[in-house]
C-alpha cells in the first residue's frame, strides 16, 4: 500500500496547507475530533503533537498545551487508540511529531508497529540524530513504511541540509528562523533570502516550511518559498475559547484560504 504522505506529494506540489495540534488538548477525546474537524476544512496534512513534559523545540503555547494534555491522562496508547478511530473517516496523511525518548520508553519497533496498525503515515522526531536514525532505525521504519521527516534551519550547514534530504522520506522541514515555535511576526529579508537559498539547492525531498507561520499572509509567503506551510501554535491558540470546537476549527482554516 502506498504511503498517503508520499501520494499526497506526488498529487500536489503547491499550497500545501499542514496543521499542528496537540493531541489530547483541549480536552482528552478531542483528538479524532479536530482531526475530522480539520478534513473537513480542507487541509491537506495533519501533524499531531505527542505531548511530553520536556519538549525542545516548542514555545509556550505548545508548552501549555502539552501539560493540559498530560494533566487530561494522555498516553501513547491513547494516542493510538484515537488515530485509529479517526482514520475510519479520515483519509487525510496523519503524522506525529514527537521525542526520541518517548520511543526509546515505548519500543521503537513496538511504535512503529502500532503507528502502521492506526494509520499514521510519518514521523517527526526533532531530537533524533540523523547518523543514529541511517544506522539503526532506518530500515524499521521502511518496514513498517513510516515516512521519516528531518529540521533544517537558517543555520544547517549545506552538508547537513544534504544529509537530511537524502534521510527524510515524509518531507523537508524548513524551520523559518532561529527561535522556538509560537513566534508571530511577518517574514523578514534574511527569512526570504533563506527560503531562496534552500529552493536553489534543488533538493530532492518536498519542503515545508513552519515555525512562525500564523495567519494568512506568512502562510501564503511560505507557499511562495516551498511547497506550503504548516500551521501550529497559531491553531492551538484559535481552540481556545467558548465557540464549539467545530466552529474554532473551520473559522479558522477559513481565514487561512
Amino acid at each position: 500500500m502506498e504511503n498517503r504522505l508520499t501520494s499526497l506529494f506526488n498529487d500536489k506540489s503547491s499550497d500545501i496547507l499542514n496543521v499542528y495540534f496537540t493531541a489530547g488538548h483541549p480536552a482528552l477525546e478531542d483528538t479524532a475530533t479536530i482531526i475530522q474537524y480539520l478534513s473537513d476544512a480542507g487541509v491537506d496534512l495533519i501533524e499531531v503533537g505527542v505531548p511530553y513534559s520536556d519538549p525542545m523545540a516548542d514555545g509556550e503555547t505548545i508548552q501549555r498545551s502539552s501539560s493540559i494534555a498530560l494533566k487530561n491522562g494522555m498516553t501513547l496508547q491513547t494516542l493510538f487508540r484515537q488515530i485509529k478511530t479517526a482514520r475510519a473517516e479520515v483519509s487525510l496523511p496523519l503524522i506525529l511529531m514527537g521525542y526520541y525518548n518517548q520511543m526509546l520508553q515505548y519500543g521503537i519497533e513496538r511504535f512503529l508497529q502500532d503507528c502502521q496498525e492506526s494509520g499514521v503515515d510519518g514521523l517527526i522526531i526533532p531530537d533524533l540524530p540523523m547518523g543514529i536514525y541511517e544506522r539503526d532505525y532506518q530500515e524499521l521504519f521502511d518496514q513498517y513504511n513510516v515516512k521519516m521527516t528531518f529540521l533544517i534551519t537558517p543555520e544547517t550547514t549545506e552538508d547537513r541540509i544534504r544529509q537530511a534530504d537524502a534521510l527524510s522520506s515524509g518531507f523537508i522541514y524548513m524551520v523559518s528562523k532561529s527561535s522556538i515555535t509560537g513566534s508571530a511576526s511577518d517574514i523578514s529579508d534574511s527569512q526570504q533570502a533563506y527560503f531562496e537559498r534552500i529552493a536553489a539547492m534543488d533538493l530532492k525531498s518536498p519542503r515545508l516550511i513552519g515555525f512562525g507561520i500564523h495567519d494568512k499572509s506568512t502562510y501564503q509567503t511560505a507557499c511562495a518559498n516551498s511547497h506550503g506551510a504548516i500551521i501550529g501554535s497559531a491553531f492551538i491558540r484559535a481552540l481556545e475559547g467558548d465557540d464549539s470546537l467545530e466552529n474554532k476549527v473551520k473559522g479558522f482554516i477559513g481565514k487561512i484560504r
